[in-house]
């Protein structure tokens, strides 16, 4: 691809010898590696985008698309308008919250958990409960909303 050979005109020589003798060139030629690099250099700057992972969150009364359903049960934690705490459907005090979702968390496969929050609770009770859950383990947390709600592009709700 790079190597070439070049003709020796021997002139001046006896005349008993081959007067054309091939010898390799000592040139590379780089062309095709620069059109291969800048080939590559365009497909990872179109496809760099596209790989960025973002953290889907979902906010109350959105137009969200439902997450796609998992091999395991999903743990839901719900956080009630009263500031009551429920794993599942059973109800946890809030001192034994994080003891309980690290036995969960142990015997878990998935790390993911959806909490459920009314919409009139304080975004600070809600990042509390958050930062329980990621302390007890648990690093993926989807935030559960009604897919009923107010659209940016002003449809819906």
């Amino acid at each position: 691809m790079g190597a070439g050979v070049m003709q020796n005109g021997g002139g001046g020589r006896r005349r008993g010898r081959r007067r054309s003798r091939a010898r390799p060139m000592s040139e590379i030629n780089v062309t095709p590696f620069v059109d291969v690099m800048l080939v590559l250099l365009i497909v990872f700057m179109v496809a760099a985008p596209l790989l960025t992972v973002g953290v889907p969150i979902d906010l109350p009364e959105t137009a969200a698309n439902p997450l796609p359903t998992e091999r395991e049960e999903p743990l839901t934690v719900t956080l009630t308008v009263d500031g009551g705490l429920l794993i599942q459907t059973e109800e946890v005090e809030a001192d034994q919250l994080i003891p309980r979702l690290s036995a969960i968390a142990s015997e878990r496969i998935s790390q993911k958990v959806y909490l459920r929050a009314d919409g009139n609770i304080a975004y600070a009770s809600v990042a509390e409960v958050m930062g329980a859950l990621n302390s007890a383990g648990f690093n993926e947390i989807g935030l559960v909303t009604d897919a009923s709600g107010p659209r940016f592009d002003g449809s819906g709700g």
